[in-house]
């Protein structure tokens, strides 16, 4: 059971007034939102009842772990009886920096039940303003956070905390303390190592930098566990429909999919590579699924990449060295539980750097950790779900292939690229184009004509294209030569497209 001590210099003394005494118990939950019900922390009531809003600050812990109530009569202390595993860093932390807070919660039978702690003192030897924000951004943090896998310790840090933002290095060590082993271990010690650096002297002002620079990228992350909620199969094959016309069968591995992560509640072991023709839908589909999941998004356009070292950041020995692709899309999505979608997979064998792009993939791949050269730390990947496209898989070589669940993307029929056209691209672009239906009319016979025309190209675009050309040459009619409406007949269209 971990015990606060608040002070600089461990207790040398046997006297048994001196020592600590911890008067509560954790608990574990991974609730995000508190109330009386799932409070933050429980104090014991049987002295008196307290108010629904009570203020005071937390004792030295180096004594006892309780808070001390400001009542009319004077201060009256309460011991802690049970605190929220994710909250013992904070705590200790709000304690050590003598900070005033009022207190929200209700009085139950086993105790006054906290469910909101909020500053209210400026100044007074205190680190942080309530105008800051920072407490409640620490909590908010820490309530998206999952519960401790094991006690939490404690580790003899001095970790201190300002008034700055979470960019600076003191808003970042504060951070660190307060977030305790809600962090990755491998996270959390490489934090303290990079926070070793940034404080030295003894190291380039160059080093300080990066290390300070990778520290903020990596602190404002939200590093979450592999749990995934259940989806409703029901809100996911609505949205498949609402995305794409027929692919029963693509649409079908989808939904086993998503029943696979409810009974598991992990993300599969292999991610979605969908190979197809272009132009029939496959980045699509994969958009439609991060929606479906309920996760951020990043996209990475392989054709474009020719270095390894565009994925994998560059060494901090240089100036300029910068986080590669995948850690920025990490850091702008703020979380560590993401969909990454890979486009053109099949094009990431021609790489004219020093190595192939695509084997960087790998790492990220199996979910075993992706590690970045400029954090130079291994980043959890537990939480990333890869979703590739690609028109030729002979392209891809076999390690790559084998790291997915692979799904066929047919082409479309004759009829489907009619239906398509006619329920959807036309009506669609209408609607954009301000047209009415009836002032823009393709018959079934202009219909097979614009069909037979791009009958031997795959997928939907030059069908979506041909629905705008015939869209705008209407509207120019309606504009300029001042007719009702316009009814395309197949010599019209063949003029228009051919």
């Amino acid at each position: 059971m971990p015990v606060f001590d608040f002070r600089n210099t461990p207790d040398t003394k046997t006297d048994n007034r001196n020592n600590s005494i911890c008067t509560y118990t954790t608990f574990r939950t991974n609730d995000s939102v508190t109330s009386p019900e799932k409070p933050i922390l429980i104090l014991d009531n049987h002295i008196q009842p307290w108010k629904h809003h009570s203020c005071g600050v937390f004792s030295n812990p180096g004594s006892r772990t309780a808070f001390e109530f400001n009542e009319e009569g004077g201060t009256v202390s309460a011991d802690i009886l049970q605190l929220d595993a994710r909250f013992v860093s904070l705590i200790k932390w709000i304690g050590e920096n003598h900070i005033s807070v009022r207190l929200s919660g209700a009085n139950r039978p086993d105790g006054y039940a906290v469910y909101k702690i909020r500053e209210i003192a400026f100044g007074g030897g205190t680190k942080l303003s309530a105008e800051d924000g920072f407490l409640q951004y620490m909590i908010d943090r820490l309530l998206a956070s999952s519960a401790p896998s094991e006690e939490a310790e404690d580790d003899d840090q001095d970790e201190i905390g300002d008034d700055m933002k979470l960019t600076s290095l003191q808003s970042i060590t504060d951070f660190i303390t307060c977030a305790g082993k809600t962090l990755p271990e491998n996270v959390r010690l490489w934090a303290r190592r990079n926070l070793a650096v940034a404080r030295s002297h003894e190291v380039t002002p160059e080093e300080r930098r990066h290390a300070q620079r990778a520290l903020s990228i990596m602190m404002n992350i939200q590093w979450k566990n592999d749990y995934f909620e259940s989806i409703d199969p029901v809100e996911a094959r609505r949205i498949l429909d609402e995305e794409l016309y027929g692919m029963e069968r693509v649409k079908q591995r989808i939904i086993e999919t998503i029943i696979q992560i409810n009974r598991t509640h992990t993300l599969p072991a292999y991610g979605l590579l969908l190979v197809g023709p272009a132009g029939t839908g496959k980045s699509q589909i994969a958009y439609a699924v991060a929606r479906i999941l309920k996760l951020p998004w990043t996209t990475l356009d392989m054709s474009s990449i020719n270095d390894p070292e565009q994925l994998t950041g560059s060494s901090r020995i240089y100036a300029n060295a910068k986080p590669g692709i995948i850690m920025e899309a990490f850091s702008m999505a703020g979380e560590s539980n993401l969909v990454f979608i890979i486009n053109e997979l099949d094009k990431a064998s021609s790489g004219k750097g020093n190595g192939n792009p695509a084997d960087v993939l790998l790492t990220l791949l199996d979910n075993l950790g992706f590690t970045d050269n400029y954090m130079e730390c291994m980043i959890p990947t537990f939480g990333v779900y890869p979703i590739a496209t690609a028109n030729d898989k002979s392209q891809i070589s076999a390690p790559l292939m084998s790291r997915f669940a692979v799904i066929e993307i047919p082409d479309y029929t004759p009829e489907e690229k009619k239906i398509i056209f006619s329920r959807f691209a036309l009506p669609k672009i209408l609607k954009r184009m301000g047209l009415k239906e009836e002032e823009c009319v393709v018959p079934d016979d202009a219909l097979d004509t614009v069909i037979e025309i791009y009958a031997e190209t795959s997928g939907i675009r030059d069908l979506e294209q041909a629905a705008e050309h015939m869209a705008a040459n209407a509207l120019y009619q309606i504009e300029v030569n001042h007719v009702p409406k316009v009814v395309f007949d197949p010599e019209m269209v063949r003029e228009l497209l051919s």
